[in-house]
């Protein structure tokens, strides 16, 4: 099987002395789900039986993808049988309109998923300071379209949206000068360090507002590197994500794969968070 050449770049676990210095530290404190986009091959083929592995895993819930043709209530109650919560979900913008927003909040709330967040945006749509803009300004609209509803939209990262446009700044420095306090930011630590960034100043530079983050490792020239085995510090991810964005959950997503099945990697992928995080 292939082994990174950095598998042993960063310690996979604190010094135990560590460990027991603060019981309820960010090492224990943020749960673990899983993007099921990482396995989305396997629940296409069985979404439900897929979720129910992803709980003998160890993972603490799922962020959605999609719904493969199961209704809200009969995923819930998947859910509630395998002790998973739903953290939230990746919805398209185009359904964030006036005749399709209550289907969303509807979906979410009898999910439990109280995040659901814009996953991606067409090129055209940043790939200038006055469409950046343009698409930023729309963005700051959403969260009143969720407005008593108990969930929270935001908008996740990918490298195009941390390049450099022509005035020197980038769509995510947009994006979160337009938006407000209310707005998640959801970084993706791979996505932002594909497009040029480091894995953590994003998470230091908007306080509270990377309130769900995904974590992706990142090995230059490889996509299917395993979390741990790569270029991520992850240290300093954690200590971002707990003392600064305030992060109430972590989202393990890999979406390219080498050696191993899909539901392989984000088993492997768990094992290494959860050893970083002292948790083993």
């Amino acid at each position: 099987p292939r082994k990174s050449p950095h598998c042993n770049r960063y310690p996979l676990a604190p010094p135990a002395e560590s460990r027991a210095a603060k019981a309820l530290d960010w090492r224990v404190m943020i749960p673990i789900a899983l993007q099921l986009y990482s396995v989305r091959d396997h629940c296409a083929k069985d979404f439900l039986g897929t979720i129910k592995r992803v709980a003998e895993m160890g993972y603490d819930g799922v962020e959605f993808a999609g719904y493969h043709g199961h209704s809200a209530a009969e995923i819930r109650a998947t859910l509630d049988a395998c002790g998973l919560k739903a953290v939230g979900s990746h919805t398209g913008i185009d359904q964030f309109t006036p005749e399709t927003i209550g289907k969303v909040i509807e979906d979410h709330q009898t999910l439990g998923a109280p995040f659901p967040i814009v996953p991606w945006l067409p090129e055209e749509k940043r790939n200038t300071p006055e469409s950046a803009l343009a698409t930023a300004q729309h963005l700051a609209t959403l969260p009143a379209m969720l407005a008593g509803s108990g969930l929270k939209t935001g908008f996740h990262v990918h490298d195009g949206d941390v390049k450099p446009l022509s005035d020197g700044r980038t769509a995510w420095d947009i994006i979160a000068a337009e938006t407000g306090p209310d707005f998640l930011l959801q970084w993706d630590t791979a996505n932002g360090m594909y497009g040029g960034a480091d894995a953590v100043t994003a998470l230091r530079a908007h306080p509270g507002r990377g309130l769900s983050v995904h974590l992706k490792e990142h090995v230059e020239g490889d996509a299917a590197a395993i979390i741990g085995e790569g270029d991520v510090p992850w240290a300093e991810v954690f200590e971002a994500c707990e003392n600064v964005a305030g992060t109430q959950v972590y989202v393990v997503e890999a979406e390219r794969y080498a050696d191993y099945d899909p539901l392989v990697v984000v088993e492997k992928c768990l094992a290494n968070l959860k050893q970083m995080l002292g948790r083993s």
